[in-house]
């Protein structure tokens, strides 16, 4: 199964003490692997990490599909240690991160997210059923780069 994306390169911070970071993207298609129907036996676009002494956790990714209803984000979950997240322990903070609408306009316009073109002009970060309490304000990602060289998200988060 090929999963051909924009590259996002995601850096998140959070307290050093909660030093495990599991995230899940999803594909450009809005699937996710273990999850959706007919990908429950593939496992991408997951993984487990240490963050290092300041906290922080950087992974490679793809930019996200916008499936119907929601709007881009990356799935992540903390935990106190490796053992904990590789052995479903206890979740320390399980959060979201919303990738910014302009970002998100470059990259659908490019071929393979012809689907979240449409679901994107359906979607708010005000209607959507996580961010729309607040808009998204704590979990925007601030961004740079670009399409063709890939995108830098970073956010900062409290544990």
């Amino acid at each position: 199964m090929e999963h051909e994306a924009s590259p996002t390169t995601e850096a998140t911070t959070a307290d050093p003490r909660d030093d495990r970071k599991l995230a899940d993207p999803g594909d450009r298609d809005g699937g996710y692997s273990l999850y959706s129907p007919g990908l429950d036996d593939v496992n991408y676009l997951r993984g487990v990490q240490a963050t290092d002494d300041s906290g922080t956790v950087q992974f490679t990714s793809i930019s996200p599909a916008c499936y119907t209803g929601r709007w881009p984000h990356i799935h992540f979950e903390v935990y106190s240690d490796v053992a904990n997240a590789v052995a479903s322990g206890p979740i320390v903070k399980t959060s979201q991160i919303a990738l910014p609408e302009e970002v998100n306009a470059l990259v659908y316009a490019t071929s393979g997210y012809e689907q979240s073109v449409r679901n994107a002009s359906q979607v708010s970060l005000a209607s959507d059923n996580v961010f729309g309490d607040d808009g998204g304000i704590h979990q925007i990602a601030s961004m740079s780069g670009s399409v063709s060289s890939g995108y830098s998200a970073a956010l900062t988060i409290g544990v």
